[in-house]
């Protein structure tokens, strides 16, 4: 089977991976917690003839599907966790009553149906072709870095390159780094008294949260530029104003360009918390959740790939695709334009890193990596929003997801039929790793942890 062959197959089966990715949206399932969408993943690679390995690397919801054997071996990277508080009705321009259901507002059910969709075609052309690919079931990517914990355990070794793409509000490739991070829970113990009659007695855990935010508050004119320090208190001790809370808890985010360079602010940000547990006479455990790399970019790959994107047909919209887009974009803009990314944008490598952050870059530091960007939503709208929970459940979105997993198999195929493409990757990649080696940013007794889990 050649390209087009392939691309007529992923046309005919379009429904059927809309159908899986509408019941990964509906299943909803935050960080670690994917056990329906993992389940439903896994069972359609099994009928599809790939070998699944479950609960790789001690995860439950993680997983490997391989099809073929020898070399060259693609990985694919599929995704499928959902994010807190974002639930929402699908194809709506009218926000629902915000609730703490989870919802996939960054669109990974859309992600791992059409990662899913680009290894199954793989698969068929394998079937008369050498070589391998392996679909990664990878959990948490939102708060719990799947991927870090996984290449940890050796999970992606052996492979010659890995792909995989992004929804988005623009057709392109990732051309630009990452940020890395650390992921570290703050919690306090002080001594309960009554807030009132003995207050000299108590302890404030609260109090001390308090402190620690305000401490690294300070701190932000004292970091990098390029730092960012995010935090959320996931425990406040308690509902009774009239009692001292004997224990608080927070949970920081520390981002920067280098995962070289975030031990530094890890120690500072540590020093803060031991400070404000001196200040107020409590006692502090400082716990490292996660951790992930920043991108390693890869030209030649980057290269293959927007080459097989801008092979692919533009999508086309019905009048009442254009007027949900339209009203969606009514919610946070005045500007009134076409709602939707008609071009696919240059590709213009940049080593200035974005603000976010993906445990992909783990990956990258494994083997050489490329993902690309499709327009599932509406232009300039916000990641993890409501509206992008309600495109998520979409055909304009799905005949993007189809798009993306052309785009994937055309990369994929061209490296199976020129091996000789892998010498070019293999040496950019060799070149920016400038005699590194991956080091997990996560330390080797760090579990996996539930964000539920982290009060």
């Amino acid at each position: 089977m050649n390209k087009s062959d392939l691309y007529a197959l992923l046309d005919r089966r379009a429904d059927d991976f809309g159908e899986i990715a509408g019941a990964l949206w509906d299943y909803a399932e935050m960080a670690f917690r994917e056990t329906k969408s993992a389940a439903l993943l896994c069972d359609v690679l099994e009928r599809e003839g790939f070998t699944v390995e479950r609960g790789v690397a001690g995860i439950p919801t993680a997983f490997t599907a391989t099809y073929g054997a020898g070399s060259p071996h693609i990985g694919i990277l599929g995704e499928y966790d959902a994010l807190s508080g974002l639930a929402q009705t699908a194809g709506s321009a009218v926000q629902d009553p915000p609730t703490d259901q989870p919802g996939h507002g960054c669109g990974h059910n859309l992600l791992g149906s059409g990662a899913l969709a680009a290894a199954v075609a793989i698969k068929e052309y394998l079937a008369d072709h050498p070589g391998r690919v392996t679909y990664f079931g990878c959990p948490a990517e939102e708060g719990g870095s799947g991927k870090a914990f996984m290449a940890r355990d050796g999970v992606f070794d052996g492979l010659d390159a890995a792909l995989s793409w992004h929804p988005g509000a623009r057709n392109n490739i990732a051309a630009g780094s990452t940020l890395a991070n650390y992921q570290v829970l703050y919690r306090f113990h002080g001594v309960a008294s009554h807030a009132g009659g003995s207050p000299h007695l108590g302890r404030s855990a609260l109090d001390a949260v308090t402190l620690m935010n305000v401490g690294a508050q300070f701190l932000r004119e004292h970091i990098p530029t390029t730092a960012r320090l995010h935090y959320a208190v996931v425990d406040t001790g308690g509902f009774s104003p009239n009692v001292v809370q004997a224990r608080a808890a927070v949970l920081y985010l520390m981002r920067l360009p280098e995962v070289t360079d975030l031990p530094e602010l890890y120690e500072r940000v540590n020093d803060i918390a031991k400070g404000a547990a001196l200040m107020t006479g409590t006692t502090v455990e400082i716990e490292f959740v996660k951790g992930c790399s920043n991108m390693l970019l890869n030209t030649p790959l980057m290269k293959l790939m927007y080459d097989n994107l801008t092979a692919t047909d533009a999508l086309t919209y019905t009048a009442d695709e254009e007027a949900l887009g339209r009203e969606i974009r009514k919610t946070f803009t005045a500007d009134d334009v076409f709602p939707y990314a008609m071009d696919i944008d240059p590709l213009e490598e940049t080593e200035t890193p974005g603000t976010g952050s993906t445990d992909v870059g783990d990956v990258s530091w494994v083997c050489p990596t490329a993902y690309c960007y499709m327009a599932c939503k509406p232009l300039d709208t916000p990641g993890h929003s409501w509206q992008m929970t309600s495109m998520s459940k979409t055909q304009t979105a799905y005949r993007a997801m189809m798009r993306a997993a052309k785009t994937i198999v055309g990369t994929a195929v061209d490296l199976y039929e020129n091996p000789a493409l892998l010498d070019d990757i293999r040496a950019d990649f060799k070149k920016r790793l400038d005699g590194r080696t991956y080091t997990c940013p996560i330390p080797k007794d760090v579990v996996p942890r539930a964000l539920d889990d982290l009060k």
